[in-house]
């Protein structure tokens, strides 16, 4: 099923609700520059192992409303505390994708874990996207201002060469062409002001506020969000796991999407 809830700024969120008589739930929210629909493989998987699945289209993208502004993960953690508040849901596990890794921790980290007993973590966009004094792994900020640029010149051809990076081992031209079409169904404007939040946020104070349990998948050959983002992770999360997905890049839950829906429902019923 499918409907919308309004944001605290009245911005239309789709939420896909499957299996929602189970009092199991799995939150999705996706990365940049998708939706919910990337999670195919996993909202084919998990309601038949009965569990209610609730992904989200964050703001800007899919098909929920595309707003100009307020692309920071403050804003957007407060969207998935609305879905969450709405829907009373409870004891969920939140799985997050790349940036939608980074909402999840910022939500964790401003609500206080609200409704959240587990966390998954896939190729997660933090603690920074970009290096900082501190922290040598990512791109660098004139790089990302790069993809800012490209965006805003040719963004078909800028969001075709980030889906091209998104994989490690052979996928079928059909399967690119399904995951390029995702990418472009984004809002330009979420897309570029998306871009200026992974540019610009820092969540090392906000992991340290973690203590759930929680799941690190990441694909060893990760293109856009190094493995080490995964080590850190690790060794800051006391109460984490983390398995590396030695055959996929950054779309291991579609590359290796055996062993991360295993993976996850094994973590889950632990």
């Amino acid at each position: 099923m499918k409907y919308f809830i309004k944001t605290s700024d009245n911005a239309r969120i789709l939420v896909e609700d499957l299996n929602s008589d189970s009092e199991k739930t799995i939150l999705f929210i996706h990365g940049w520059p998708l939706n919910h629909t990337a999670f195919e493989y996993q909202l084919d998987f998990f309601p038949d192992k009965g569990y209610r699945c609730v992904a989200v289209d964050l703001r800007g993208f899919g098909e929920s409303d595309r707003p100009y502004n307020n692309y920071d993960y403050d804003t957007m953690a407060s969207d998935i505390k609305k879905v969450i508040d709405v829907l009373n849901l409870k004891n969920i596990t939140l799985v997050g994708h790349s940036m939608g890794g980074a909402i999840s921790i910022k939500y964790i980290s401003k609500y206080n874990s609200h409704g959240v007993s587990k966390l998954c973590l896939i190729g997660a966009a933090v603690p920074s996207w970009v290096k900082t004094k501190d922290f040598p792994y990512g791109y660098t900020q004139e790089k990302v201002n790069e993809f800012i640029k490209d965006s805003l010149s040719d963004r078909p051809k800028f969001l075709k060469d980030v889906s091209d990076q998104f994989f490690f081992k052979y996928i079928s031209q059909p399967m690119l062409n399904w995951f390029n079409s995702i990418a472009l169904n984004a809002s330009p404007w979420g897309t570029f002001k998306c871009l200026v939040s992974l540019r610009d946020e820092r969540l090392f104070d906000d992991i340290e506020k973690i203590n759930l349990p929680t799941l690190i998948l990441h694909g060893f050959h990760d293109l856009i969000c190094p493995y080490e983002f995964a080590k850190y992770l690790n060794e800051k999360i006391k109460n984490s796991t983390l398995i590396p997905l030695t055959e996929s890049g950054h779309g291991a839950f579609i590359e290796e999407k055996d062993k991360v829906n295993k993976s996850l429902l094994n973590f889950i019923e632990k």
